[in-house]
């Protein structure tokens, strides 16, 4: 009796462990295969997520870097380029050409030009350039109808820029005592920068855009301040009104204007003017 005890209870010993294996592999079966659908599971919802996260990221890159310098093509050989005349008083000096088209060189005035031997350009002392006009022997009148196109484009296509998105309205046109980024901005009024002056700040590779409607109004002493970088060349001002820079004012830009630029005693400009009227100055210094 104990003897065949013994043999049953061994061999349901041995039934038990047999089955016992083959439930647990069945058992790590279902759970390997349905962990394997899971990570399946969570690697499309991570592919998703990464792939929306790199969208998001393109947009954002593309949102900053959209903003670019306007392209003044020709017009940017010029620091002083209009259409109706240029003149001064008192001791001003420039650096770089001046010139003015369609009007002759006999609308400069102020500057006592010395024509050159080849009769395409003039020059004068108080010009660390050449100053051109379109009664200048050939190829200047082509050079100066080019080059006022070019400002006339840039105007049109500055003013014109709605991407990114225009600031409008900015502490309703007066800038005195602020900081600003960079970024287009539109106004339909004057603009106005008192003696609290008005700070630019960014990279040198940022890039300002005041879209004005009406004048831009520099007062007396007041001074645009660039920071972190910022540079001239890439501020422009879209006026369609004029623009006057008061006595002693500091500016740094380019103005785009559909009128006159007035310089009165003592202003300096670190920039370019582009007058589609005429730039008057009094002892004033303007360089790129």
């Amino acid at each position: 009796m104990y003897t065949k005890s013994t043999t049953t209870s061994g061999s349901q010993t041995r039934s038990f462990t047999l089955c016992h294996l083959i439930g647990s592999l069945a058992i790590m079966t279902v759970i390997f295969t349905a962990g394997c659908k899971k990570t399946d599971s969570v690697g499309e919802d991570l592919n998703i997520k990464s792939t929306t996260s790199a969208s998001a990221l393109t947009s954002t890159l593309i949102s900053t870097v959209a903003l670019a310098p306007i392209n003044l093509r020709t017009a940017n050989d010029f620091t002083i380029l209009t259409e109706t005349g240029i003149t001064t008083t008192g001791v001003t000096s420039v650096l770089g050409d001046i010139g003015t088209s369609p009007i002759g060189s006999t609308a400069i005035t102020g500057f006592g030009l010395i024509m050159s031997t080849d009769n395409q350009s003039s020059h004068t002392p108080i010009v660390t350039g050449k100053v051109y006009g379109p009664n200048y022997a050939a190829p200047t009148p082509s050079k100066m109808t080019t080059a006022i196109g070019d400002m006339e484009t840039a105007f049109t296509t500055a003013n014109g820029i709605v991407d990114p998105s225009p600031v409008v309205e900015l502490y309703a046109g007066n800038l005195s005592g602020r900081t600003i980024k960079a970024g287009i901005y539109k106004f339909s009024t004057n603009v106005l920068v008192t003696n609290a002056g008005v700070t630019l700040t960014g990279g040198p590779n940022d890039v300002w855009v005041f879209q004005i409607a009406q004048d831009l109004i520099i007062n007396n002493s007041a001074k645009i301040t660039l920071a972190g970088g910022a540079l001239a060349k890439n501020v422009f001002w879209v006026v369609s009104g004029q623009a006057t820079l008061g006595t002693y004012s500091a500016f740094s830009g380019v103005i785009l204007s559909k009128t006159l630029i007035s310089l009165n005693t003592g202003a300096t400009v670190k920039g370019k003017l582009f007058a589609q009227t005429a730039v008057t100055m009094i002892a004033n210094a303007v360089k790129p």
